[in-house]
């Protein structure tokens, strides 16, 4: 039983063997639409991701600052520097800049605010992220 193929089938065989343009072309497409709906969502993420950051750093800083208070015996309106603050982080240093935003500790019973120097969400450049009412 000898199998033999002729020569205008293994040459049909030889061109289905890959893929078209159009092919090719569809697939780029549907990857090109994917990821034109995926990217604005991820820099949406890491926008709210470093707002929340900073937030997080307030609102530790605000404890702290609650700490140094009553360890100086220092009352409301008495405002820290950065150094008189500085060892009650971890480490001893105070936080790092999320995105070279300026923390403004305001005195004792004040909330800490922020100073972003690039748009950030809703919060134009320049202008202060707070930490939120509860």
């Amino acid at each position: 039983m000898k199998l033999s193929i002729e020569k205008g089938q293994r040459r049909r065989i030889n061109r289905r063997s890959g893929f078209t343009l159009i092919e090719i072309m569809i697939v780029v497409l549907i990857i090109g639409l994917l990821a034109a709906i995926a990217i604005p969502n991820i820099t949406q993420n890491l926008a709210k991701a470093r707002k929340q950051a900073i937030v997080n750093n307030l609102r530790t800083i605000d404890l702290i600052k609650t700490q140094w208070a009553a360890e100086t015996k220092k009352g409301e309106g008495d405002t820290p520097t950065e150094q008189d603050i500085a060892p009650y982080f971890n480490g001893g240093k105070f936080p790092a800049s999320v995105m070279n935003e300026k923390y403004n500790l305001n005195p004792v019973g004040t909330p800490p605010t922020a100073t972003v120097s690039s748009k950030l969400l809703d919060t134009p450049a320049g202008g202060e992220v707070m930490i939120p009412d509860k």
